[in-house]
């Protein structure tokens, strides 16, 4: 085995066992806090969160993909005017915070927004001068210190939402607790590699090359916030903030696959095909298809149990507050294998310098859900659109497949393969529960 395959193998592992880790404090943690706070907080912080992420991707300049693609990833200046660059970033994120705090409030009619949104807009302040040294163990893929550290500024930031909702059970919790945590993830990231250490530098070439990739960049992580974020800011014009909040908790849940793929496609599949990409066309297609179905294998089996006693999750786990959470879980969990096709391949695309069709592919799932959500939901009201959120990723799947035949790395034929048994999976499943007398997930529809 080679290194960079035994690098990505354990890269890999790293991820997932953190990813896992990780979802079991989240989701330990959203149990103590759904009984602490009201749903209408998580309602009200999704709006804000959303709107810092989209500010944040509309901003994105292709920082951590220029260090991790780069052939100057290692020097010590390309890191440091990148690191710069990070910071000035994050301050213009934070302005755009305070302009656009009150727009945001009115368009909602909700006056705790104009002060919610420029306290955690600081947030991205404080990752701004987070060091690059983060990304440095991305471009190595060497995910073990990363991925712990990652994991203890979340269980830091869990103690203290939880300890500040166990005291004062406001929204107060969920606004301090995450501008804690970012505040912990900005020191401990110094830490992270011995004797590495950033400073202000303005390298003009680096910045012409950081800004060269970033301007495709660009335009990929602002469609990539339209189309994954824009279910939310909808949904919370159209809902009431406590019917969001509910359905923030069935998307969470059924983003589980499709969270652990992203990771893995970041922090892995990027950083090893970028490595490979000297090779001819053929050859790299074959070495990324012969990973790529051990991995869509696994995937299948566990998103068709996912599918089939998601919902039965949700009604153990919580209360009846979120008692429609139960049938909204398993029609977005039906969507994400499209997703998930999705996410282990377009890396490719990314790392053979070609942007511009994740571009494309977003805008496709955008204009899906942006023009078909508020029109089902006023023909066929909240149960049309969770369908239309459901089926968001297949415009995505289909522009990203003409991208990858484009480039000569189709691979439509194992989508085929893999899906028929991603179908026959879930049919055995449903048909197991079925038969144990659990009915049908999607039975408790109103």
């Amino acid at each position: 085995m080679t290194s960079l395959k035994k690098l990505a193998y354990r890269g890999a592992i790293w991820t997932i066992l953190g990813y896992g880790m990780s979802q079991v404090v989240r989701f330990g943690g959203n149990l103590v806090l759904t009984r602490l706070l009201v749903p209408e907080f998580f309602g009200l912080m999704a709006i804000v969160n959303t709107l810092r992420m989209g500010i944040e991707l509309f901003s994105d300049i292709g920082i951590s993909q220029s260090i991790v693609s780069s052939k100057r990833g290692d020097e010590p200046d390309f890191l440091d005017t990148a690191w710069t660059l990070q910071i000035i970033r994050g301050w213009i994120i934070w302005l755009f915070c305070l302009v656009l705090a009150f727009p945001v409030a009115s368009f909602y009619e909700e006056d705790r927004l104009l002060w919610l949104i420029p306290i955690v807009g600081l947030s991205s302040v404080f990752d701004g001068f987070s060091s690059s040294s983060i990304l440095t163990l991305m471009r190595r893929i060497d995910l073990k210190k990363s991925t712990l550290f990652e994991l203890s500024v979340q269980v830091f930031t869990l103690v203290c939402l939880i300890g500040w909702a166990s005291f004062n059970p406001s929204i107060w919790a969920l606004t301090f607790g995450l501008l804690l945590g970012a505040i912990y993830k900005m020191v401990g990231s110094h830490f992270l590699i011995s004797g590495y250490r950033n400073r202000f530098v303005w390298d003009k070439d680096a910045v012409k090359e950081i800004l060269s990739f970033g301007k495709w960049m660009f335009m990929s992580s602002a469609l990539m916030f339209a189309s994954e974020q824009s279910d939310r800011l909808i949904l919370g014009k159209l809902l009431s903030f406590e019917l969001l909040g509910v359905y923030t908790i069935a998307y969470t849940l059924a983003s589980l696959p499709r969270q652990v793929i992203k990771q893995l496609s970041y922090k892995v599949i990027f950083p090893a095909i970028s490595n490979q990409t000297q090779l001819p066309r053929s050859i790299l297609r074959e070495k990324i298809i012969s990973q790529r179905r051990v991995l869509l294998l696994g995937c299948a089996v566990l998103l068709a149990a996912l599918v089939a006693v998601g919902d039965l999750l949700i009604a153990t786990l919580y209360d009846d507050r979120y008692a429609q959470a139960i049938w909204m879980m398993p029609i977005l969990c039906g969507g994400i294998w499209f997703s998930l096709l999705f996410y282990t391949i377009s890396p490719a695309l990314l790392a053979i310098g070609k942007p511009l069709y994740l571009a494309q592919s977003n805008l496709a799932r955008f204009m899906m859900i942006g023009l078909g959500l508020p029109l089902v939901y006023y023909s066929f009201g909240l149960i049309g659109a969770m369908i239309v959120i459901a089926l968001g990723d297949l415009p995505l799947y289909f522009v990203n497949l003409y991208g990858l035949w484009r480039e000569r790395l189709s691979c439509i034929a194992q989508d085929i393969q893999i899906t028929i048994f991603y179908i026959a999976v879930l049919a055995l499943f449903l048909y197991i529960r079925y038969f144990l007398g659990f009915g049908i997930p999607i039975q408790t529809i109103p």
